[in-house]
């Protein structure tokens, strides 16, 4: 019996993940740290401070897992980039791949960032962008897959999955796309920069069930998790304005684009897609009816 722990199961990704682990077969054990337990049949849940070593420890002891799949980590929105946590979080990553190894795991797949990548090259390739991270998240996450992937626990198989850019219910109200949403749904102007920068943005459901599909594989080392597809952010917001049928309220140019902000950020999914053997399913269009089907019945807004 493949049995699975999931890290961060109550988070964006996390809890997305839960459902095609148990179709593909897993018996899954999901760890939140603030008790929240998002429904899903079948699965265990367990409340457990993963930056305390002796909690791990006893965690680990206790389900025993085979597989690992680790999204917990500190995500406050407008501050994970610059906070000292990321240091926390890294050495809390490097406990928990030791104590997986004590209770016998065979197979780690850790989440890490595109943020890892130095972005002024744009298109991002696992084997030959450099990366030069340009925050303290992004050289956390760096250091801890440079662990996991280059020097793993004798014996243990282990992917590092690069995240890009995402979207989709649950998200918090103040990214890029639920900003807008919630203006738009509230009556509001949706005040956004100029909209030039290209990103590859991909459905949240569709990043966990990667996650799940290089967990269910032998692939090792860095993957790229993304669509592979390019898109202004000016196209992401005009295309939820006209599900609202609220373009007129949208204000290009209103705020300045962070400084320093680069103008390409796409990622290479040759590997997820030849190696992994996985693609996405959730077209853009498609995503974005969905994320603002679930935030009118969020808001209770008809």
């Amino acid at each position: 019996m493949r049995r699975v722990l999931v890290t961060g199961a109550s988070g964006f990704i996390g809890r997305n993940a839960l459902a095609p682990l148990i179709a593909r077969g897993y018996e899954v054990h999901a760890v939140s740290w603030d008790g929240e337990r998002p429904a899903a049949n079948g699965v265990a849940w367990y409340r457990t401070d993963l930056l305390e070593p002796e909690a791990v420890a006893r965690l680990m002891a206790a389900v025993k897992p085979s597989h690992l799949l680790h999204f917990a980590w500190y995500a406050a929105p407008g501050k994970y980039q610059a906070s000292e946590e990321n240091l926390r979080w890294c050495r809390a990553g490097i406990d928990l791949i030791a104590e997986f190894a004590k209770a016998g795991g065979r197979r780690a797949v850790f989440a890490g960032s595109c943020f890892e990548y130095d972005l002024r090259h744009g298109y991002c390739s696992e084997a030959i962008t450099p990366c030069a991270p340009a925050t303290r998240y992004g050289v956390c996450k760096l250091s801890l897959g440079q662990i996991v992937t280059k020097c793993p626990p004798e014996g243990m198989s282990t992917a590092w999955g690069r995240i890009f850019y995402l979207y989709g219910p649950e998200e918090a109200a103040s990214r890029l796309a639920a900003s807008v949403i919630v203006a738009l749904l509230k009556g509001e102007r949706a005040r956004c920069s100029h909209g030039r920068q290209v990103r590859d943005f991909m459905h949240v459901g569709d990043v966990a069930d990667a996650f799940v599909a290089i967990l269910d594989s032998d692939v090792r080392g860095v993957v790229n998790i993304g669509s592979g597809e390019p898109v202004t952010v000016r196209s992401i917001v005009e295309r939820i304005a006209d599900v609202m049928d609220a373009r007129g309220r949208v204000e290009f140019g209103a705020i300045e684009a962070a400084a320093g902000d680069p103008a390409i950020v796409l990622a290479d999914i040759s590997r997820l897609r030849d190696e992994v053997g996985w693609a996405p399913r959730m077209g853009l269009d498609e995503g974005i009816a969905e994320t603002v089907r679930w935030w009118r019945a969020k808001l209770r807004i008809s």
